[in-house]
């Protein structure tokens, strides 16, 4: 497995989904896992569970300046040069995945997102046979954002897209499977590139026990904040949402919990209702303290894997249309949909308002994530 991201810890969206790959195919043979690691960031190795993969092969990132103007420089660079960031920043280290790889040859070989798609070219030297697991599909993401963003930023955002595109119509024919995380994502994918065998592979999360509920008056958003989607996100209800339930609930405290938090600091800063509490080690049990978990997406792709940590702590969701797309969410049954500023606080204000309506959401929630969305259940899709 070729992975841009560590399977563990479990936190994130790409970890979890990572990891219930890693451990389907641990069952069922031998695991070579290489990876990518960040400047400054945690021997991967050390997080994975003991003998879970034979091998670890961990290629470092070259340094890259956080600052404002050093990311709008390194975006401007890439918009000329008509190259999706991601792919960019995880480009070039074929020699680096032939060192990983050495003399071995495998039965499968599994790429994790797209971006990382154009070392097909590598692994197929050794590989039988080549998955290529979709997390998003990244023109859709990228195009989706550009319509909710202005000027330079949504400019950059639909030259991405086409960028993606234009790669996803290359490699996904390339690979003997390609992974998608709903129907709605599998039909696109089919669009883009007609000649790929496209299956669905849902996101999925660990079963766990439901946790004791604190039943703090609080509501929660969670997800990495540093991702584009959940920056607009907090933007959105930021400045459109969360002065509607500040006035109507004086003690209601908006928890934001993931890692990241300075990445949104321009918009939750001098707000003491507003709670930033990083990366935790539980995201259910975190949930678990609040009432209602938010989420107020604009743009993304794949499923929403925080809607599924709500499910699994029993919480209450509200949701956008686009944040709940890809799931089998039926409003009124296991969550509420709502768009626009004053309907989506309307519905939080709702379930805040009904300790009844919280606990049917949230158990019908949490029946549905043990019918359909633990690893066990996401496993049955596959057969390789």
């Amino acid at each position: 497995m070729l992975s841009p991201e560590a399977p563990y810890p479990l936190a994130g969206g790409g970890a979890l989904r990572t990891a219930s790959l890693v451990h389907y195919l641990a069952k069922r043979g031998a695991v070579d896992l290489i990876v990518f690691r960040e400047p400054g960031a945690a021997d991967p190795a050390k997080a994975l569970p003991a003998g879970l993969v034979r091998k670890i092969t961990v290629i470092d990132l070259p340094v890259h300046s956080r600052r404002v103007a050093a990311r709008a420089a390194r975006n401007a660079s890439r918009v000329a040069r008509q190259v999706a960031p991601l792919v960019d920043r995880f480009a070039g280290f074929e020699s680096e995945v032939r060192a990983g790889i050495g003399d071995a040859r495998y039965e499968i070989g599994v790429v994790e997102h797209s971006w990382c798609a154009p070392y097909q070219a590598v692994l197929g030297e050794a590989c039988t046979q080549l998955v290529l697991d979709l997390h998003n599909i990244e023109s859709v993401l990228h195009e989706r954002c550009g319509a909710v963003e202005g000027g330079a930023t949504g400019l950059a955002h639909r030259v991405f897209a086409e960028a993606s595109r234009k790669l996803e119509r290359r490699w996904l024919p390339q690979f003997s499977e390609v992974l998608a995380t709903s129907e709605s994502d599998a039909k696109r994918a089919r669009e883009i590139a007609p000649e790929a065998r496209v299956v669905v592979y849902p996101n999925a999360i660990r079963g766990v026990e439901l946790p004791p509920h604190a039943d703090e008056e609080a509501i929660a958003f969670s997800g990495n904040m540093e991702y584009h989607p959940n920056r607009g996100a907090v933007r959105f209800f930021r400045q459109e949402v969360w002065p509607h339930l500040r006035r109507e609930w004086p003690r209601l405290v908006w928890r934001l919990i993931g890692k990241n938090p300075d990445a949104v600091s321009e918009w939750i800063s001098g707000d003491p209702r507003i709670e930033a509490t990083g990366p935790v080690d539980d995201a259910v049990k975190e949930l678990a303290r609040c009432r209602v978990a938010v989420v107020p997406l604009l743009a993304g792709s794949g499923t929403r894997l925080k809607i599924l940590e709500a499910w699994a702590a029993g919480l209450p969701v509200v949701s956008t249309p686009v944040g709940a797309e890809g799931l089998p969410a039926r409003d009124g049954e296991n969550l509420l949909l709502a768009e626009g500023g004053a309907a989506f606080a309307s519905a939080v204000s709702r379930l805040l308002s009904s300790s009844t309506l919280r606990r049917e959401l949230g158990g019908a929630g949490r029946l549905l994530l043990e019918q359909e969305f633990t690893w066990e259940k996401a496993w049955e899709k596959l057969d390789f």
